[in-house]
Protein backbone atom coordinates (compact mmCIF):
# COMPACT_ATOMS: atom_id res chain seq x y z
CA UNK A 1 0.00 0.00 0.00
CA UNK A 2 1.28 3.21 -0.29
CA UNK A 3 2.40 5.07 2.25
CA UNK A 4 3.20 1.34 3.65
CA UNK A 5 6.74 0.38 5.27
CA UNK A 6 7.49 -1.70 2.35
CA UNK A 7 6.93 1.03 -0.01
CA UNK A 8 8.95 3.22 1.54
CA UNK A 9 11.69 0.82 1.27
CA UNK A 10 11.12 -0.01 -2.09
CA UNK A 11 11.38 3.69 -3.00
CA UNK A 12 14.25 3.93 -0.91
CA UNK A 13 16.10 1.08 -3.01
CA UNK A 14 15.19 2.63 -5.95
CA UNK A 15 17.02 5.62 -5.00
CA UNK A 16 20.10 4.03 -3.96
CA UNK A 17 23.09 4.33 -5.83
CA UNK A 18 24.98 1.08 -6.78
CA UNK A 19 28.41 0.57 -6.04
CA UNK A 20 31.09 1.08 -8.46
CA UNK A 21 28.56 4.05 -9.88
CA UNK A 22 30.65 7.00 -8.42
CA UNK A 23 33.73 5.72 -10.17
CA UNK A 24 31.66 5.21 -13.57
CA UNK A 25 31.22 8.82 -13.12
CA UNK A 26 34.19 9.68 -12.55
CA UNK A 27 35.69 8.21 -15.42
CA UNK A 28 33.50 9.49 -17.76
CA UNK A 29 33.94 12.69 -16.80
CA UNK A 30 37.35 12.51 -17.06
CA UNK A 31 36.88 11.28 -20.78
CA UNK A 32 34.83 14.18 -21.39
CA UNK A 33 37.03 16.65 -20.28
CA UNK A 34 39.70 15.12 -22.12
CA UNK A 35 38.26 14.83 -25.54
CA UNK A 36 36.82 18.59 -25.29
CA UNK A 37 40.19 19.68 -24.51
CA UNK A 38 41.00 17.90 -28.05
CA UNK A 39 38.16 19.01 -29.54
CA UNK A 40 38.93 22.78 -29.01
CA UNK A 41 42.38 22.80 -29.60
CA UNK A 42 42.01 24.79 -32.88
CA UNK A 43 39.78 27.67 -31.02
CA UNK A 44 42.43 29.70 -29.09
CA UNK A 45 44.86 29.13 -32.02
CA UNK A 46 42.22 30.94 -34.51
CA UNK A 47 43.43 34.66 -34.01
CA UNK A 48 46.75 33.70 -34.48
CA UNK A 49 46.24 31.54 -37.73
CA UNK A 50 44.94 34.91 -39.07
CA UNK A 51 47.68 36.77 -38.04
CA UNK A 52 49.90 34.17 -39.93
CA UNK A 53 48.08 35.19 -42.95
CA UNK A 54 46.79 31.05 -42.98
CA UNK A 55 43.31 32.58 -43.34
CA UNK A 56 41.28 36.15 -43.72
CA UNK A 57 39.04 34.66 -41.15
CA UNK A 58 39.31 31.88 -38.85
CA UNK A 59 35.57 31.34 -38.01
CA UNK A 60 35.60 28.26 -40.23
CA UNK A 61 38.73 26.66 -38.89
CA UNK A 62 37.64 26.58 -35.34
CA UNK A 63 33.48 25.84 -36.41
CA UNK A 64 34.37 23.17 -38.89
CA UNK A 65 35.08 20.95 -35.43
CA UNK A 66 32.23 22.33 -33.83
CA UNK A 67 29.86 21.03 -36.53
CA UNK A 68 31.32 17.66 -36.93
CA UNK A 69 30.86 16.67 -33.53
CA UNK A 70 27.64 17.66 -33.36
CA UNK A 71 26.19 15.78 -36.59
CA UNK A 72 28.38 12.84 -35.44
CA UNK A 73 26.21 12.35 -32.26
CA UNK A 74 23.06 11.29 -33.78
CA UNK A 75 25.32 8.07 -35.10
CA UNK A 76 27.09 7.81 -31.68
CA UNK A 77 23.97 7.97 -29.72
CA UNK A 78 22.61 5.09 -31.13
CA UNK A 79 26.01 3.02 -30.96
CA UNK A 80 26.05 3.76 -27.46
CA UNK A 81 22.89 1.92 -27.32
CA UNK A 82 23.98 -1.24 -28.63
CA UNK A 83 27.88 -1.43 -27.95
CA UNK A 84 27.79 0.68 -24.05
CA UNK A 85 30.67 3.37 -22.84
CA UNK A 86 32.77 0.85 -21.64
CA UNK A 87 33.47 -0.02 -25.58
CA UNK A 88 32.30 3.26 -27.53
CA UNK A 89 34.62 6.01 -25.31
CA UNK A 90 38.30 4.37 -25.06
CA UNK A 91 37.51 3.55 -28.74
CA UNK A 92 36.91 7.09 -30.08
CA UNK A 93 39.59 8.72 -27.70
CA UNK A 94 41.99 6.45 -29.77
CA UNK A 95 40.34 7.54 -33.13
CA UNK A 96 40.71 11.28 -32.12
CA UNK A 97 44.64 10.37 -31.24
CA UNK A 98 44.55 10.57 -35.41
CA UNK A 99 44.12 14.15 -36.00
CA UNK A 100 45.41 15.54 -33.13
CA UNK A 101 48.81 14.32 -34.22
CA UNK A 102 47.83 14.93 -38.10
CA UNK A 103 47.08 18.69 -37.23
CA UNK A 104 50.14 18.59 -34.53
CA UNK A 105 52.81 17.63 -36.68
CA UNK A 106 51.43 17.98 -40.30
CA UNK A 107 48.26 20.28 -40.99
CA UNK A 108 48.14 23.26 -39.55
CA UNK A 109 50.68 25.15 -41.88
CA UNK A 110 47.89 25.76 -44.71
CA UNK A 111 44.34 26.43 -44.57
CA UNK A 112 42.88 23.72 -46.59
CA UNK A 113 44.95 21.22 -44.17
CA UNK A 114 43.93 23.26 -41.45
CA UNK A 115 40.17 22.60 -42.81
CA UNK A 116 41.18 18.87 -43.38
CA UNK A 117 42.41 18.25 -39.93
CA UNK A 118 39.25 20.43 -37.89
CA UNK A 119 36.77 18.10 -39.90
CA UNK A 120 38.30 15.34 -38.08
CA UNK A 121 38.61 16.96 -35.03
CA UNK A 122 35.20 17.22 -34.49
CA UNK A 123 35.11 13.30 -34.13
CA UNK A 124 36.42 14.03 -30.53
CA UNK A 125 32.74 16.31 -30.00
CA UNK A 126 30.45 13.32 -30.06
CA UNK A 127 31.87 11.60 -27.20
CA UNK A 128 29.05 13.60 -25.01
CA UNK A 129 26.19 11.51 -26.94
CA UNK A 130 28.33 8.48 -25.40
CA UNK A 131 28.32 9.82 -21.85
CA UNK A 132 24.75 10.72 -21.09
CA UNK A 133 23.10 7.11 -21.75
CA UNK A 134 26.41 5.75 -19.68
CA UNK A 135 25.25 7.59 -16.42
CA UNK A 136 21.98 7.42 -16.57
CA UNK A 137 22.42 3.80 -16.71
CA UNK A 138 23.83 3.67 -13.25
CA UNK A 139 22.20 5.92 -11.47
CA UNK A 140 18.41 6.02 -10.29
CA UNK A 141 16.07 8.46 -11.49
CA UNK A 142 16.11 10.78 -8.54
CA UNK A 143 19.61 11.38 -8.95
CA UNK A 144 20.04 11.32 -12.84
CA UNK A 145 19.98 15.18 -13.10
CA UNK A 146 22.85 15.63 -10.53
CA UNK A 147 24.48 12.85 -12.26
CA UNK A 148 24.35 13.86 -15.49
CA UNK A 149 25.16 17.61 -14.45
CA UNK A 150 28.50 16.45 -12.52
CA UNK A 151 29.03 14.71 -15.66
CA UNK A 152 28.66 17.92 -17.70
CA UNK A 153 31.74 19.17 -16.01
CA UNK A 154 33.78 17.55 -18.63
CA UNK A 155 33.17 20.11 -20.97
CA UNK A 156 35.59 22.69 -19.14
CA UNK A 157 37.90 20.55 -21.05
CA UNK A 158 37.37 23.26 -23.28
CA UNK A 159 39.07 25.65 -20.57
CA UNK A 160 41.88 23.21 -20.67
CA UNK A 161 42.91 24.43 -23.92
CA UNK A 162 42.28 27.98 -23.42
CA UNK A 163 44.75 28.23 -20.80
CA UNK A 164 47.58 25.85 -22.11
CA UNK A 165 47.29 25.82 -25.83
CA UNK A 166 48.99 29.25 -27.13
CA UNK A 167 51.09 29.23 -23.68
CA UNK A 168 52.42 25.67 -25.06
CA UNK A 169 52.85 27.20 -28.15
CA UNK A 170 54.97 30.55 -27.13
CA UNK A 171 57.08 27.72 -24.98
CA UNK A 172 57.53 24.49 -27.18
CA UNK A 173 56.78 24.96 -30.39
CA UNK A 174 53.44 24.74 -32.62
CA UNK A 175 52.88 21.11 -32.03
CA UNK A 176 53.44 20.78 -28.26
CA UNK A 177 49.74 20.95 -27.39
CA UNK A 178 49.14 18.56 -30.05
CA UNK A 179 51.14 15.88 -29.18
CA UNK A 180 50.60 16.29 -25.09
CA UNK A 181 46.82 16.10 -25.96
CA UNK A 182 47.41 12.77 -27.83
CA UNK A 183 49.44 11.87 -24.69
CA UNK A 184 45.97 12.56 -22.57
CA UNK A 185 44.06 10.70 -24.93
CA UNK A 186 45.82 7.34 -25.34
CA UNK A 187 46.32 7.47 -21.40
CA UNK A 188 42.87 7.96 -20.77
CA UNK A 189 41.84 5.06 -23.41
CA UNK A 190 44.13 2.53 -21.78
CA UNK A 191 42.23 3.92 -18.04
CA UNK A 192 38.84 3.41 -19.28
CA UNK A 193 39.11 0.26 -20.82
CA UNK A 194 40.92 -1.66 -17.88
CA UNK A 195 38.43 0.24 -14.82
CA UNK A 196 35.32 1.73 -16.74
CA UNK A 197 32.44 -0.85 -16.84
CA UNK A 198 28.82 -0.70 -18.10
CA UNK A 199 26.20 -0.61 -15.48
CA UNK A 200 24.90 -4.08 -14.05
CA UNK A 201 21.52 -3.49 -15.24
CA UNK A 202 22.16 -2.04 -18.86
CA UNK A 203 21.59 -3.94 -21.31
CA UNK A 204 22.42 -2.92 -25.22
CA UNK A 205 19.68 -2.40 -27.58
CA UNK A 206 18.38 -5.06 -30.18
CA UNK A 207 17.14 -2.64 -32.32
CA UNK A 208 18.99 -1.23 -35.31
CA UNK A 209 20.42 2.20 -35.80
CA UNK A 210 18.35 3.54 -37.75
CA UNK A 211 15.27 2.09 -35.78
CA UNK A 212 16.67 3.73 -33.02
CA UNK A 213 16.70 7.08 -34.45
CA UNK A 214 13.56 6.74 -35.68
CA UNK A 215 11.95 6.53 -32.27
CA UNK A 216 14.07 8.94 -30.80
CA UNK A 217 12.47 11.25 -33.69
CA UNK A 218 8.45 10.09 -33.07
CA UNK A 219 8.96 11.59 -29.29
CA UNK A 220 7.57 15.01 -28.67
CA UNK A 221 10.42 15.64 -25.79
CA UNK A 222 13.41 15.00 -28.22
CA UNK A 223 12.43 18.57 -30.50
CA UNK A 224 11.71 20.74 -27.54
CA UNK A 225 14.81 19.30 -25.74
CA UNK A 226 16.93 19.64 -29.41
CA UNK A 227 15.79 23.83 -29.12
CA UNK A 228 16.41 24.27 -25.31
CA UNK A 229 20.36 22.87 -25.68
CA UNK A 230 20.57 24.57 -28.67
CA UNK A 231 20.55 28.01 -26.95
CA UNK A 232 21.98 26.38 -23.49
CA UNK A 233 25.14 24.33 -24.88
CA UNK A 234 25.03 25.85 -28.41
CA UNK A 235 25.64 29.33 -26.82
CA UNK A 236 27.94 28.17 -24.58
CA UNK A 237 30.27 26.28 -27.34
CA UNK A 238 29.48 29.53 -29.82
CA UNK A 239 30.89 32.01 -26.81
CA UNK A 240 33.38 29.49 -25.63
CA UNK A 241 34.94 29.11 -29.53
CA UNK A 242 34.35 32.74 -30.65
CA UNK A 243 34.73 34.97 -27.50
CA UNK A 244 38.61 35.60 -28.32
CA UNK A 245 37.92 36.90 -31.60
CA UNK A 246 34.86 38.93 -30.33
CA UNK A 247 37.24 40.39 -27.59
CA UNK A 248 39.93 41.34 -29.69
CA UNK A 249 37.83 43.19 -32.32
CA UNK A 250 35.27 44.52 -29.76
CA UNK A 251 37.49 45.61 -26.80
CA UNK A 252 40.76 45.42 -28.90
CA UNK A 253 42.78 43.09 -26.15
CA UNK A 254 45.59 40.42 -27.27
CA UNK A 255 45.31 37.30 -28.26
CA UNK A 256 46.48 35.62 -24.49
CA UNK A 257 44.55 37.77 -22.80
CA UNK A 258 41.35 37.20 -24.82
CA UNK A 259 41.75 33.53 -24.17
CA UNK A 260 42.39 33.91 -20.56
CA UNK A 261 38.87 35.46 -20.26
CA UNK A 262 37.60 33.02 -22.11
CA UNK A 263 38.56 30.53 -20.07
CA UNK A 264 36.97 32.38 -17.42
CA UNK A 265 33.55 32.50 -19.10
CA UNK A 266 34.06 28.72 -19.68
CA UNK A 267 34.85 28.06 -15.75
CA UNK A 268 31.71 29.84 -14.81
CA UNK A 269 29.64 27.90 -16.80
CA UNK A 270 31.02 24.47 -15.98
CA UNK A 271 30.47 25.36 -12.87
CA UNK A 272 26.82 26.18 -13.37
CA UNK A 273 26.32 22.71 -14.46
CA UNK A 274 26.10 20.15 -12.72
CA UNK A 275 24.43 22.92 -10.40
CA UNK A 276 21.80 22.96 -13.16
CA UNK A 277 21.46 19.32 -12.71
CA UNK A 278 20.99 19.13 -9.08
CA UNK A 279 18.37 21.75 -8.93
CA UNK A 280 16.34 20.14 -11.65
CA UNK A 281 16.08 17.32 -9.36
CA UNK A 282 14.86 19.42 -6.43
CA UNK A 283 12.63 21.87 -7.91
CA UNK A 284 12.08 20.84 -11.55
CA UNK A 285 13.94 21.35 -14.81
CA UNK A 286 11.23 23.46 -16.29
CA UNK A 287 11.74 26.13 -13.61
CA UNK A 288 15.51 25.60 -13.29
CA UNK A 289 15.06 26.42 -17.19
CA UNK A 290 13.26 29.24 -16.73
CA UNK A 291 15.76 30.79 -14.23
CA UNK A 292 18.73 30.08 -16.77
CA UNK A 293 17.00 32.00 -19.91
CA UNK A 294 15.93 34.74 -17.39
CA UNK A 295 19.86 35.43 -16.53
CA UNK A 296 20.58 34.52 -20.07
CA UNK A 297 18.32 37.03 -21.86
CA UNK A 298 19.03 40.06 -19.24
CA UNK A 299 22.97 39.71 -19.63
CA UNK A 300 22.25 40.02 -23.98
CA UNK A 301 20.43 42.36 -23.45
CA UNK A 302 22.96 44.68 -22.01
CA UNK A 303 25.66 43.59 -24.01
CA UNK A 304 23.43 44.70 -26.77
CA UNK A 305 24.70 48.05 -26.03
CA UNK A 306 28.50 47.35 -26.24
CA UNK A 307 29.30 48.38 -22.62
CA UNK A 308 32.88 48.62 -20.99
CA UNK A 309 34.74 45.88 -20.85
CA UNK A 310 35.44 46.64 -16.99
CA UNK A 311 33.07 46.59 -14.81
CA UNK A 312 29.84 46.04 -16.92
CA UNK A 313 30.42 44.07 -19.43
CA UNK A 314 32.69 41.54 -17.72
CA UNK A 315 30.03 41.18 -15.19
CA UNK A 316 27.32 40.65 -18.39
CA UNK A 317 29.12 38.10 -19.83
CA UNK A 318 29.63 36.03 -16.23
CA UNK A 319 25.83 36.55 -16.35
CA UNK A 320 25.44 34.94 -19.52
CA UNK A 321 28.16 32.15 -19.00
CA UNK A 322 26.37 30.91 -15.52
CA UNK A 323 22.85 31.06 -17.21
CA UNK A 324 23.96 28.84 -20.12
CA UNK A 325 26.19 26.39 -18.05
CA UNK A 326 22.94 26.10 -15.51
CA UNK A 327 20.68 25.83 -18.79
CA UNK A 328 22.88 23.10 -20.01
CA UNK A 329 22.23 21.11 -17.16
CA UNK A 330 18.70 21.27 -16.74
CA UNK A 331 18.42 20.02 -20.86
CA UNK A 332 19.50 16.92 -19.82
CA UNK A 333 17.79 16.72 -16.24
CA UNK A 334 14.91 17.02 -18.36
CA UNK A 335 16.06 14.07 -20.73
CA UNK A 336 16.58 11.78 -18.07
CA UNK A 337 13.27 12.26 -16.66
CA UNK A 338 10.92 12.32 -19.65
CA UNK A 339 12.97 9.64 -22.25
CA UNK A 340 12.65 6.16 -22.34
CA UNK A 341 15.44 4.71 -20.87
CA UNK A 342 15.86 2.25 -23.40
CA UNK A 343 16.36 5.29 -26.03
CA UNK A 344 18.25 7.87 -24.10
CA UNK A 345 21.46 7.36 -26.25
CA UNK A 346 19.62 7.98 -29.34
CA UNK A 347 17.81 11.44 -28.07
CA UNK A 348 21.05 12.22 -26.53
CA UNK A 349 22.57 11.82 -30.33
CA UNK A 350 20.04 14.25 -31.59
CA UNK A 351 19.84 16.92 -28.70
CA UNK A 352 23.67 16.63 -28.41
CA UNK A 353 23.62 17.48 -32.32
CA UNK A 354 21.20 20.62 -31.95
CA UNK A 355 23.56 22.10 -29.01
CA UNK A 356 26.76 21.54 -31.23
CA UNK A 357 24.72 22.82 -34.28
CA UNK A 358 23.67 25.94 -31.86
CA UNK A 359 27.94 26.44 -31.44
CA UNK A 360 28.31 26.34 -35.23
CA UNK A 361 26.06 28.72 -36.35
CA UNK A 362 26.26 31.82 -34.74
CA UNK A 363 30.69 32.44 -34.71
CA UNK A 364 29.85 32.52 -38.40
CA UNK A 365 26.89 35.06 -38.35
CA UNK A 366 28.77 36.99 -35.80
CA UNK A 367 31.38 37.31 -37.81
CA UNK A 368 29.33 38.20 -40.90
CA UNK A 369 27.63 40.73 -38.70
CA UNK A 370 31.14 42.65 -37.72
CA UNK A 371 32.20 42.48 -41.34
CA UNK A 372 29.18 44.47 -42.21
CA UNK A 373 28.27 46.47 -39.38
CA UNK A 374 31.62 46.63 -37.17
CA UNK A 375 29.56 45.45 -34.55
CA UNK A 376 28.62 42.78 -32.54
CA UNK A 377 25.57 44.28 -31.05
CA UNK A 378 22.83 42.91 -34.08
CA UNK A 379 24.28 39.13 -33.37
CA UNK A 380 23.31 39.80 -29.25
CA UNK A 381 19.82 40.74 -30.09
CA UNK A 382 19.62 37.30 -31.85
CA UNK A 383 20.46 35.78 -29.11
CA UNK A 384 17.88 37.25 -26.77
CA UNK A 385 15.38 36.86 -29.36
CA UNK A 386 15.75 33.31 -29.72
CA UNK A 387 16.14 33.37 -25.51
CA UNK A 388 12.99 34.49 -25.44
CA UNK A 389 11.62 31.89 -27.81
CA UNK A 390 13.15 28.95 -25.13
CA UNK A 391 10.59 30.74 -22.61
CA UNK A 392 8.08 29.96 -24.68
CA UNK A 393 9.08 26.02 -25.65
CA UNK A 394 9.77 25.37 -21.98
CA UNK A 395 6.39 26.91 -21.07
CA UNK A 396 4.84 24.16 -23.29
CA UNK A 397 6.99 21.55 -21.50
CA UNK A 398 5.57 22.61 -18.33
CA UNK A 399 2.40 22.26 -19.80
CA UNK A 400 2.36 19.08 -21.34
CA UNK A 401 3.84 17.89 -18.09
CA UNK A 402 1.02 18.78 -16.05
CA UNK A 403 -1.15 17.41 -18.99
CA UNK A 404 0.53 14.02 -18.81
CA UNK A 405 0.39 14.18 -14.75
CA UNK A 406 -3.48 14.97 -15.09
CA UNK A 407 -3.79 11.53 -17.51
CA UNK A 408 -2.05 9.82 -15.19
Amino acid sequence: MPGSPSSAATTSHQDTVPPGAWRALLLVTLGFGVNFWAWALLSPLGPVYAEQGLAQDASLIVALPVLVGSLGRILMGGLSDRFGGHLMFPLVSLLTVIPVLYLGLLGQFSYSTLLLGGFFLGIAGTTFAIGVPYVNSWFPPAKRGMATGIYGVGMGGTAVSAFTTVPLVDAAGSAAPFVITAVALVAYAAIAWLFMHDAPTWTPSTKSILAQTLTAMQQKVTWQACYLYALSFGGYVAFSVFLPTMLKNWYGLTTADASFRMAGFVIVAVIMRPLGGILSDRIGAVRTLLISYAAVALAALMLAFQPALMPLGTIDFIVMAAGLGLGSGAVFALVAQAADPSFVGSVTGFVGAAGGLGGFVPPLVMAAIHAESGSYSLGIVLLLLATLGAVVVTLFVARDARRTAAAA
